[in-house]
């Protein structure tokens, strides 16, 4: 499944400084959807770089990240629930910022 992946916020960094990745993710065997909770996993092992802590906590991204489908909180969607679909656009933003 074609999925466009945005991050934002200082984000970017743990993805080599690569704002926005185009990516296929296969579904796992058995399975006819991709939710949120497995994107997050193919995140965490085929994108993050280095530091995955400050992306995820357990599951789920860690508290002040941001999370856009197709311009819509994921909260209002499902959250780890919310099923993806062809070429959706996937946005993770940091709100919390260093002084």
């Amino acid at each position: 499944m074609h999925i466009t992946l945005e991050f934002g916020g200082g984000l970017e960094l743990l993805c080599d400084s690569v704002k926005i990745h185009n990516v296929d993710v296969e579904l796992k065997k058995g399975l006819e959807k991709l939710t949120m909770k497995d994107l997050l996993a193919w995140v965490r092992t085929n994108l993050i770089k280095e530091r995955p802590e400050m992306f995820m906590k357990g599951d789920t991204v860690r508290p002040g990240v941001l999370v856009l489908v197709n311009d819509c909180d994921w909260e209002l969607s499902g959250q780890l629930e919310t099923t993806l679909q062809e070429k959706d656009v996937v946005v993770f933003i940091s709100t919390l910022h260093g002084g």
